[in-house]
Protein backbone atom coordinates (compact mmCIF):
# COMPACT_ATOMS: atom_id res chain seq x y z
CA UNK A 1 0.00 0.00 0.00
CA UNK A 2 0.82 3.75 -0.91
CA UNK A 3 2.75 6.06 1.37
CA UNK A 4 -0.23 8.13 0.33
CA UNK A 5 -2.44 6.34 0.96
CA UNK A 6 -1.73 5.64 4.06
CA UNK A 7 -1.69 8.92 5.13
CA UNK A 8 -5.11 9.39 3.83
CA UNK A 9 -6.24 6.44 6.19
CA UNK A 10 -4.24 8.14 9.11
CA UNK A 11 -6.04 11.78 8.74
CA UNK A 12 -9.28 10.84 6.70
CA UNK A 13 -10.62 7.47 9.02
CA UNK A 14 -11.57 8.09 12.59
CA UNK A 15 -11.40 5.30 15.05
CA UNK A 16 -13.11 4.44 18.33
CA UNK A 17 -13.20 2.51 21.33
CA UNK A 18 -9.22 1.77 20.82
CA UNK A 19 -8.97 0.47 24.34
CA UNK A 20 -11.48 -2.56 23.70
CA UNK A 21 -10.17 -2.50 19.96
CA UNK A 22 -6.56 -1.91 20.19
CA UNK A 23 -5.45 0.11 16.71
CA UNK A 24 -6.38 0.01 13.79
CA UNK A 25 -3.97 -2.09 11.11
CA UNK A 26 -3.18 1.54 9.48
CA UNK A 27 -2.43 3.34 12.27
CA UNK A 28 1.25 5.18 11.48
CA UNK A 29 2.23 7.31 14.89
CA UNK A 30 4.57 9.25 12.13
CA UNK A 31 1.53 9.79 9.85
CA UNK A 32 -0.95 11.12 12.76
CA UNK A 33 -0.14 14.68 12.02
CA UNK A 34 -1.36 17.26 14.57
CA UNK A 35 -4.62 15.00 16.01
CA UNK A 36 -4.50 11.11 16.15
CA UNK A 37 -7.33 9.68 14.38
CA UNK A 38 -7.58 7.55 17.28
CA UNK A 39 -9.94 7.27 20.25
CA UNK A 40 -9.81 5.61 23.38
CA UNK A 41 -13.82 5.76 23.94
CA UNK A 42 -16.50 6.72 21.87
CA UNK A 43 -15.67 9.71 18.78
CA UNK A 44 -17.44 13.17 19.45
CA UNK A 45 -20.18 14.04 17.20
CA UNK A 46 -18.63 17.63 16.50
CA UNK A 47 -15.14 15.65 15.41
CA UNK A 48 -16.41 13.78 12.92
CA UNK A 49 -18.37 16.92 11.83
CA UNK A 50 -15.25 19.36 12.23
CA UNK A 51 -12.54 16.68 10.66
CA UNK A 52 -14.26 14.51 8.45
CA UNK A 53 -17.30 16.43 7.19
CA UNK A 54 -16.58 20.36 7.14
CA UNK A 55 -17.00 20.78 3.40
CA UNK A 56 -19.79 20.75 0.78
CA UNK A 57 -20.52 18.47 -2.04
CA UNK A 58 -21.72 21.66 -4.24
CA UNK A 59 -23.40 20.92 -8.01
CA UNK A 60 -21.67 22.34 -10.73
CA UNK A 61 -22.47 22.87 -14.77
CA UNK A 62 -20.52 21.19 -17.22
CA UNK A 63 -19.08 22.86 -20.02
CA UNK A 64 -17.34 21.73 -23.76
CA UNK A 65 -15.93 23.76 -26.55
CA UNK A 66 -18.20 25.03 -28.69
CA UNK A 67 -18.46 25.85 -32.08
CA UNK A 68 -17.10 28.94 -31.96
CA UNK A 69 -13.25 29.05 -31.38
CA UNK A 70 -12.50 30.32 -27.99
CA UNK A 71 -16.00 29.60 -26.48
CA UNK A 72 -18.03 27.19 -24.57
CA UNK A 73 -20.99 25.73 -23.84
CA UNK A 74 -23.15 24.32 -21.26
CA UNK A 75 -24.12 20.26 -21.60
CA UNK A 76 -27.23 20.34 -20.55
CA UNK A 77 -29.26 18.02 -18.05
CA UNK A 78 -26.03 17.04 -16.49
CA UNK A 79 -23.71 18.47 -14.23
CA UNK A 80 -20.49 17.87 -11.95
CA UNK A 81 -20.42 17.26 -8.02
CA UNK A 82 -17.22 19.13 -6.79
CA UNK A 83 -15.90 18.99 -3.22
CA UNK A 84 -16.06 23.05 -1.98
CA UNK A 85 -12.73 22.88 0.02
CA UNK A 86 -10.37 20.83 -2.73
CA UNK A 87 -12.31 21.08 -6.37
CA UNK A 88 -12.17 17.18 -6.65
CA UNK A 89 -15.02 16.47 -9.06
CA UNK A 90 -16.43 13.15 -7.44
CA UNK A 91 -19.19 12.27 -9.69
CA UNK A 92 -20.74 13.57 -13.02
CA UNK A 93 -24.61 13.19 -12.86
CA UNK A 94 -27.50 13.52 -14.50
CA UNK A 95 -30.02 16.22 -12.86
CA UNK A 96 -32.21 13.64 -11.59
CA UNK A 97 -29.14 12.99 -9.29
CA UNK A 98 -29.53 14.37 -5.41
CA UNK A 99 -26.47 14.72 -3.29
CA UNK A 100 -27.30 13.36 0.54
CA UNK A 101 -25.09 15.22 2.36
CA UNK A 102 -23.07 13.48 4.60
CA UNK A 103 -23.86 16.01 7.54
CA UNK A 104 -27.24 15.07 7.30
CA UNK A 105 -28.13 12.20 5.45
CA UNK A 106 -25.41 10.07 8.14
CA UNK A 107 -23.91 12.20 11.72
CA UNK A 108 -27.57 13.69 11.44
CA UNK A 109 -29.31 10.40 11.22
CA UNK A 110 -26.93 8.66 13.48
CA UNK A 111 -27.09 10.96 16.19
CA UNK A 112 -30.75 10.84 16.37
CA UNK A 113 -29.96 7.04 16.69
CA UNK A 114 -27.47 7.49 19.66
CA UNK A 115 -28.27 6.72 23.47
CA UNK A 116 -26.72 6.33 26.81
CA UNK A 117 -25.44 3.04 25.51
CA UNK A 118 -24.73 3.70 22.06
CA UNK A 119 -21.67 6.13 20.67
CA UNK A 120 -19.87 6.45 17.36
CA UNK A 121 -17.23 3.71 16.47
CA UNK A 122 -15.61 4.44 13.31
CA UNK A 123 -16.11 7.20 10.53
CA UNK A 124 -14.34 8.01 7.37
CA UNK A 125 -13.72 8.83 3.87
CA UNK A 126 -12.60 7.26 0.91
CA UNK A 127 -11.77 7.36 -2.65
CA UNK A 128 -10.80 11.52 -2.13
CA UNK A 129 -14.12 12.21 -0.32
CA UNK A 130 -16.46 10.77 -2.71
CA UNK A 131 -17.84 7.48 0.08
CA UNK A 132 -18.23 8.31 3.19
CA UNK A 133 -19.37 6.15 6.47
CA UNK A 134 -20.58 6.40 10.16
CA UNK A 135 -20.38 3.36 12.27
CA UNK A 136 -22.43 3.37 15.28
CA UNK A 137 -21.35 0.58 18.32
CA UNK A 138 -22.48 -0.35 21.93
CA UNK A 139 -19.16 0.63 24.59
CA UNK A 140 -18.23 -3.08 25.13
CA UNK A 141 -16.85 -6.18 23.34
CA UNK A 142 -19.05 -8.84 23.71
CA UNK A 143 -17.69 -12.26 23.98
CA UNK A 144 -19.39 -15.34 23.04
CA UNK A 145 -18.86 -18.91 25.31
CA UNK A 146 -16.96 -20.10 22.73
CA UNK A 147 -14.03 -17.28 22.46
CA UNK A 148 -15.20 -14.76 19.84
CA UNK A 149 -14.85 -11.68 20.14
CA UNK A 150 -17.32 -9.09 18.68
CA UNK A 151 -18.73 -5.76 18.42
CA UNK A 152 -21.99 -5.29 16.90
CA UNK A 153 -22.92 -1.74 15.03
CA UNK A 154 -25.23 -0.56 13.03
CA UNK A 155 -23.29 0.95 9.91
CA UNK A 156 -24.34 4.26 7.79
CA UNK A 157 -23.08 5.09 4.63
CA UNK A 158 -23.26 6.68 1.15
CA UNK A 159 -21.79 8.43 -1.53
CA UNK A 160 -20.91 11.27 -3.95
CA UNK A 161 -19.88 8.87 -6.83
CA UNK A 162 -22.72 6.90 -7.55
CA UNK A 163 -21.44 3.91 -5.98
CA UNK A 164 -23.47 3.95 -3.46
CA UNK A 165 -27.12 4.37 -2.70
CA UNK A 166 -27.30 5.56 1.08
CA UNK A 167 -27.40 2.26 3.61
CA UNK A 168 -28.16 1.71 6.87
CA UNK A 169 -26.92 -2.05 7.59
CA UNK A 170 -26.39 -4.32 10.44
CA UNK A 171 -23.00 -5.72 10.82
CA UNK A 172 -20.34 -7.37 13.37
CA UNK A 173 -16.80 -6.88 13.47
CA UNK A 174 -14.64 -9.90 14.37
CA UNK A 175 -11.74 -8.22 16.86
CA UNK A 176 -9.59 -11.13 16.83
CA UNK A 177 -8.94 -10.26 13.07
CA UNK A 178 -10.89 -7.35 12.68
CA UNK A 179 -12.79 -8.59 10.16
CA UNK A 180 -16.81 -7.62 9.14
CA UNK A 181 -18.76 -10.11 9.25
CA UNK A 182 -22.61 -10.53 8.63
CA UNK A 183 -24.83 -9.93 11.81
CA UNK A 184 -27.32 -13.17 10.86
CA UNK A 185 -24.04 -15.43 9.78
CA UNK A 186 -26.40 -17.48 7.80
CA UNK A 187 -28.48 -15.32 6.54
CA UNK A 188 -28.25 -11.94 4.45
CA UNK A 189 -28.30 -9.61 6.94
CA UNK A 190 -31.32 -6.46 7.14
CA UNK A 191 -30.43 -3.42 5.48
CA UNK A 192 -32.18 -0.35 4.00
CA UNK A 193 -31.36 1.76 1.17
CA UNK A 194 -32.53 5.15 -0.04
CA UNK A 195 -31.86 6.10 -3.53
CA UNK A 196 -30.21 9.32 -4.72
CA UNK A 197 -33.02 10.76 -6.31
CA UNK A 198 -35.40 14.05 -6.11
CA UNK A 199 -38.06 12.11 -4.09
CA UNK A 200 -35.90 10.46 -1.76
CA UNK A 201 -36.95 10.80 2.14
CA UNK A 202 -35.08 10.34 5.25
CA UNK A 203 -36.84 7.58 6.53
CA UNK A 204 -35.87 6.83 10.07
CA UNK A 205 -38.67 5.63 11.56
CA UNK A 206 -38.17 2.98 8.77
CA UNK A 207 -34.52 2.35 9.33
CA UNK A 208 -34.95 1.74 12.95
CA UNK A 209 -37.52 -0.50 12.84
CA UNK A 210 -35.94 -2.49 9.92
CA UNK A 211 -32.55 -2.38 11.39
CA UNK A 212 -33.41 -3.27 14.99
CA UNK A 213 -30.82 -1.24 16.04
CA UNK A 214 -27.65 -2.80 17.52
CA UNK A 215 -28.88 -4.38 20.75
CA UNK A 216 -30.34 -7.50 19.07
CA UNK A 217 -27.40 -7.78 16.71
CA UNK A 218 -25.46 -9.52 19.77
CA UNK A 219 -27.89 -11.85 20.38
CA UNK A 220 -28.20 -12.99 16.99
CA UNK A 221 -24.60 -13.14 16.48
CA UNK A 222 -24.17 -15.25 19.55
CA UNK A 223 -26.55 -17.69 19.04
CA UNK A 224 -25.32 -18.37 15.43
CA UNK A 225 -21.80 -18.28 16.48
CA UNK A 226 -23.06 -21.38 19.16
CA UNK A 227 -24.63 -23.37 16.53
CA UNK A 228 -22.01 -23.24 14.15
CA UNK A 229 -19.54 -24.30 16.36
CA UNK A 230 -21.51 -27.03 17.48
CA UNK A 231 -21.90 -28.00 13.72
CA UNK A 232 -18.85 -30.58 13.75
CA UNK A 233 -16.38 -30.46 10.64
CA UNK A 234 -14.23 -33.31 9.58
CA UNK A 235 -10.98 -33.58 7.97
CA UNK A 236 -12.66 -35.10 4.86
CA UNK A 237 -15.28 -32.46 5.43
CA UNK A 238 -13.04 -29.67 5.31
CA UNK A 239 -11.33 -31.54 1.96
CA UNK A 240 -14.33 -31.41 0.18
CA UNK A 241 -15.11 -27.99 1.39
CA UNK A 242 -12.01 -26.95 -0.29
CA UNK A 243 -12.99 -29.03 -3.63
CA UNK A 244 -16.26 -27.08 -3.67
CA UNK A 245 -15.03 -23.97 -2.96
CA UNK A 246 -12.30 -23.59 -5.07
CA UNK A 247 -12.11 -25.83 -7.78
CA UNK A 248 -8.69 -27.39 -9.31
CA UNK A 249 -8.52 -27.48 -13.06
CA UNK A 250 -7.08 -30.02 -14.74
CA UNK A 251 -4.61 -29.00 -16.53
CA UNK A 252 -1.46 -27.32 -15.22
CA UNK A 253 -1.27 -23.62 -15.78
CA UNK A 254 -1.22 -19.95 -14.27
CA UNK A 255 -5.10 -21.10 -12.77
CA UNK A 256 -4.11 -24.11 -11.52
CA UNK A 257 -1.47 -22.23 -9.70
CA UNK A 258 -3.63 -19.78 -8.03
CA UNK A 259 -6.06 -22.62 -6.93
CA UNK A 260 -3.20 -24.43 -5.40
CA UNK A 261 -2.20 -21.31 -3.52
CA UNK A 262 -5.31 -20.04 -2.45
CA UNK A 263 -6.30 -23.41 -1.01
CA UNK A 264 -2.62 -23.83 0.88
CA UNK A 265 -3.15 -20.27 2.39
CA UNK A 266 -7.12 -21.33 3.65
CA UNK A 267 -5.67 -24.93 4.76
CA UNK A 268 -2.68 -22.44 6.84
CA UNK A 269 -5.03 -20.63 8.11
CA UNK A 270 -7.53 -23.38 8.94
CA UNK A 271 -4.59 -25.24 11.15
CA UNK A 272 -2.50 -22.57 12.08
CA UNK A 273 -3.49 -19.45 12.26
CA UNK A 274 -4.56 -17.43 15.80
CA UNK A 275 -7.36 -15.53 13.46
CA UNK A 276 -8.62 -19.27 13.01
CA UNK A 277 -7.42 -22.04 14.25
CA UNK A 278 -9.30 -22.19 17.63
CA UNK A 279 -12.23 -22.97 15.44
CA UNK A 280 -11.18 -25.88 13.53
CA UNK A 281 -13.33 -28.61 13.31
CA UNK A 282 -16.39 -26.90 13.12
CA UNK A 283 -18.51 -24.75 10.33
CA UNK A 284 -17.98 -21.49 12.34
CA UNK A 285 -13.63 -22.08 11.53
CA UNK A 286 -14.68 -22.37 7.54
CA UNK A 287 -16.72 -19.38 7.66
CA UNK A 288 -13.49 -17.49 9.83
CA UNK A 289 -11.11 -19.19 7.94
CA UNK A 290 -12.99 -18.14 3.90
CA UNK A 291 -13.63 -14.60 5.90
CA UNK A 292 -10.35 -14.03 6.73
CA UNK A 293 -8.69 -15.15 3.74
CA UNK A 294 -10.86 -12.64 1.94
CA UNK A 295 -10.42 -9.54 3.81
CA UNK A 296 -6.27 -9.67 4.50
CA UNK A 297 -4.52 -12.50 2.14
CA UNK A 298 -6.69 -12.33 -1.34
CA UNK A 299 -4.81 -9.96 -3.95
CA UNK A 300 -6.98 -7.14 -4.21
CA UNK A 301 -7.07 -5.22 -8.01
CA UNK A 302 -8.28 -2.47 -9.04
CA UNK A 303 -8.87 -0.69 -5.51
CA UNK A 304 -7.21 -0.70 -2.09
CA UNK A 305 -7.46 -3.32 0.43
CA UNK A 306 -9.25 -0.66 3.31
CA UNK A 307 -11.52 0.39 0.51
CA UNK A 308 -12.42 -2.96 -0.83
CA UNK A 309 -13.29 -4.23 2.52
CA UNK A 310 -15.52 -0.95 3.73
CA UNK A 311 -17.69 -1.32 0.40
CA UNK A 312 -17.87 -4.74 0.98
CA UNK A 313 -19.78 -4.01 4.10
CA UNK A 314 -21.96 -1.38 3.28
CA UNK A 315 -22.72 -2.82 0.06
CA UNK A 316 -23.86 -6.40 0.81
CA UNK A 317 -20.64 -8.51 -0.33
CA UNK A 318 -19.86 -9.63 3.59
CA UNK A 319 -22.87 -10.90 3.65
CA UNK A 320 -23.11 -12.60 -0.05
CA UNK A 321 -19.47 -14.15 0.88
CA UNK A 322 -20.50 -15.22 4.54
CA UNK A 323 -24.06 -17.02 3.15
CA UNK A 324 -22.23 -18.43 0.43
CA UNK A 325 -19.72 -20.01 2.43
CA UNK A 326 -22.19 -21.45 4.31
CA UNK A 327 -24.14 -22.97 1.94
CA UNK A 328 -21.47 -24.53 0.16
CA UNK A 329 -20.17 -26.15 3.46
CA UNK A 330 -24.17 -27.63 3.87
CA UNK A 331 -24.11 -29.20 0.57
CA UNK A 332 -20.72 -31.38 1.00
CA UNK A 333 -21.96 -32.03 4.30
CA UNK A 334 -25.64 -32.91 2.74
CA UNK A 335 -27.54 -30.95 4.55
CA UNK A 336 -30.00 -28.10 3.30
CA UNK A 337 -28.54 -25.45 5.54
CA UNK A 338 -27.08 -24.18 8.44
CA UNK A 339 -29.49 -22.08 9.56
CA UNK A 340 -31.14 -22.16 12.37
Amino acid sequence: MSKETLEWLNANVLVGFTDKRGDAWHYRAGLQGTEPNHYAGPIPVEDVKRRLFGWKAVPTPIYVPGTTAGTFDEVPGRRAILRSDTGHVMGIFTDAYEPHAYEVWLLDTIGRLLDADLSIGSAGLLRGGAVAWVSVEVPETITTPEGVAFRPHLFGATSFDGSLATTFKRAVTNIVCDNTMAAGLAEHGQQIKIKHSRHSQLRLDEARDALNIVYEIADDFTAEVKRLCEATVTNREWAAFLDAHVELPDQPGRARTIAERKRDTLTRLWTHDIRVAPWKGTAYGVLQAVNTYTHHEQTVRGAQRAERNMLRAVTGGVDDLDHDTLTTLARVRGEVTLAA
